[in-house]
């Protein structure tokens, strides 16, 4: 298995297989989409995607629909 990952991240499980402009947009995208955003009810920092546009507040409960990665 490949465990050299510390420049690239979580898309080092593709190795060389995958160009590198390719692997930076992808970490790019999977970073944004599991940090944690404001929530726009409680203005929080609990937000977290929970499927492919839905997202949920862990702090008030709140679930609603946004972007796939990202909150718009």
């Amino acid at each position: 298995m490949y465990s050299h990952t510390k420049k690239v991240g979580s898309v080092g499980r593709y190795g060389p297989r995958v160009g590198r402009k390719l692997r930076y947009s992808l970490r790019k995208i999977e970073d944004d989409a599991k940090k944690r955003n404001l929530c726009p009810e409680c203005s929080r920092k609990r937000l977290k995607r929970k499927s492919t546009g839905v997202w949920r507040c862990r702090g008030c409960g709140v679930e609603f629909t946004s972007g796939a990665y990202i909150v718009k």
